[in-house]
């Protein structure tokens, strides 16, 4: 291996995410409410992150499985978190029959990455860390973005 291999380059779309994060703040802005309501401070910061999460994804497209699966999640958010309650609680339910008396249920590295990557729960290792890398290098970029946006704003 070279070194430019163990490179940490940030995600090839920075400009493309900036670009299209910059226009969903700029909706968010137009849309504040005159009050600020710890709820209305809630939803807006709820906003943001959705807009950083749709931002990303399109700027990756539809070439990586994890994005594959934020688009489909930011798609169908509702109908998403009611199947993600039912699967929450009847996961408890099972662990909570399998764990006996306050025996705890260990999970594996492999098993608790793919719990953090959106679709790795499908995944076969190999893959698991392709898409693992490939998602943390985005996420940087996200954080780079926003920091220096924050930043300008700041000055």
């Amino acid at each position: 291996m070279n070194s430019k291999n163990l490179s940490f380059n940030p995600c090839p779309d920075r400009a493309k995410f900036t670009r299209i994060f910059l226009r969903a703040l700029a909706k968010i802005n137009e849309d504040r409410p005159t009050s600020s309501s710890h709820q209305e401070i809630r939803n807006r910061s709820r906003r943001i992150k959705i807009a950083a999460d749709a931002s990303m994804v399109s700027a990756v497209g539809s070439r990586r499985a994890w994005s594959r699966i934020m688009l489909w999640k930011l798609r169908s958010r509702t109908r998403y978190r009611a199947l993600n309650r039912s699967r929450v609680i009847s996961s408890w339910r099972r662990r909570s029959a399998d764990m006996g008396n306050k025996e705890k249920l260990e999970l594996s590295r492999a098993d608790k990455l793919r719990q953090l990557v959106p679709g790795g729960e499908t995944m076969d290792f190999c893959n698991l860390l392709d898409e693992a890398s490939h998602y943390i290098k985005c996420l940087t970029t996200q954080v780079q973005v926003m920091r220096s946006i924050a930043d300008s704003f700041s000055t």
